[in-house]
């Protein structure tokens, strides 16, 4: 495929540039993104046919990721012993995407004694830093994106639904320096995928502690409770990372993942291309995930540092699967903790709204055959497959 002409508002330079220029700085303390960063406008431009809307999505959001390294590195000047706190045994829940991890990750930071990244630390982890009138202005400025996104993209809400002070994904972290499946999900960009999986994620996962230390610099003492079905893909990297890391792998029927994540991808790209091809997606999240499931299959099955939970016990049984990590992460659940969560749940009882259906033929689904790609993984962890 030929390349497009590259619009001069996605020219790697001048993106550095403008983001040096607005933050006063001569450069960046570390530059070992920049090939990350190069890749990923490259495929952009080749792959992903932006629209408009598209070309100044990813010109925002870049300078946005620029504009947050660089004053990571101005923070850290000044106090340096941001870099110095420990991290001290964070738990990651992975697993099947669209599997009930978002419900369980928000269920259990209803507990005080955790912590866990939310979304408006993740435009802007400066908050961190920041007094309340700062932190009220910047939510304010995340709040109407949340807005103007729901306008150019109204089914995402339903499929997954955002808010401001919600814990998201750890995906979202290490984009920050463009090493991220998430822009997969928003942008058609084979090239930068292929690449991200032969590089590997060390970097990726070392910036990933860089930006937690910053979000607990007012709370060292608070567990990290994290979640990305991403993890799945760079378990050798968080180790070497987080080497007392304890792991929550969550598994779900393929059948009933691939048709929603596959929805959800085309949710995500409509507004910034000019071209979707429902099969193509199909294909790419089939691939992924027939991958993802093969590493989990190869998990050790004496690793007492992984906990495996399904998808039926978390919806039907939320707090007994809490108790369960609980005990598997060496946490307390203390009585008013269980008592949050209880009201969280009450709640929330219902919130969902009616099931939802996708049509799998029309992202080139076909069950049976999904049924026979991941039968070695559903059946070593045994998962109950539900109605096509």
């Amino acid at each position: 495929m030929s390349a497009e002409p590259s619009p001069p508002a996605l020219e790697v330079g001048r993106l550095l540039d403008s983001a040096l220029r607005d933050s006063g700085r001569e450069d960046f303390a570390d530059r070992s993104f920049i090939p990350a960063l190069k890749r990923l406008i490259d495929a952009c431009r080749q792959e992903a046919s932006l629209s408009r809307l598209g070309t100044l999505a990813l010109r925002h959001d870049v300078l946005r990721c620029l504009g947050n390294l660089l004053c990571f590195d101005e923070l850290e000047a000044a106090n340096p012993a941001v870099l110095a706190a420990p991290v001290r045994e964070p738990v990651f829940i992975s697993g099947m995407p669209r599997s009930g991890t978002t419900f369980l990750h928000r269920l259990i930071v209803q507990d005080p004694n955790t912590i866990a990244p939310r979304l408006y630390q993740l435009v802007h982890p400066e908050v961190a830093h920041c007094g309340r009138a700062a932190s009220f202005v910047r939510k304010a400025g995340v709040r109407l994106q949340l807005a103007l996104f729901r306008l150019i993209a109204p089914e995402f809400h339903a499929l997954h639904p955002l808010g401001v002070d919600e814990p998201e994904e750890c995906s979202d972290i290490i984009a920050q320096v463009f090493h991220s499946s998430r822009f997969e999900s928003s942008y058609r960009v084979p090239s930068y995928g292929a690449w991200l999986r032969a590089t590997g994620f060390i970097d990726a996962y070392r910036f990933h502690r860089r930006f937690l230390q910053h979000l607990q610099v007012h709370c060292p003492e608070r567990r990290w409770i994290l979640k990305s079905p991403d993890h799945v893909f760079a378990l050798d990297e968080m180790r070497a990372v987080y080497p007392d890391a304890r792991l929550v792998v969550v598994h779900r029927d393929p059948v009933r993942v691939l048709a929603s994540v596959a929805k959800l991808t085309q949710v995500m790209r409509s507004p910034f291309t000019r071209r979707i091809d429902p099969l193509e997606i199909g294909r790419e999240v089939t691939a992924s995930w027939i991958d993802g499931a093969r590493r989990m299959a190869a998990l050790p099955a004496d690793d007492r540092s992984i906990l495996h939970l399904h998808y039926r016990r978390i919806v039907s049984h939320p707090l007994e699967a809490v108790d369960a990590v609980y005990q598997h992460c060496g946490l307390a659940l203390s009585a008013e903790a269980r008592y949050r969560m209880f009201r969280w749940l009450e709640k929330t009882r219902g919130a969902g709204g009616p099931a939802r259906r996708y049509d799998l033929a029309r992202f080139g689904l076909n069950p049976s055959r999904l049924r026979r790609e991941f039968r070695h993984y559903t059946d070593k962890f045994r998962v109950e497959l539900e109605p096509d």
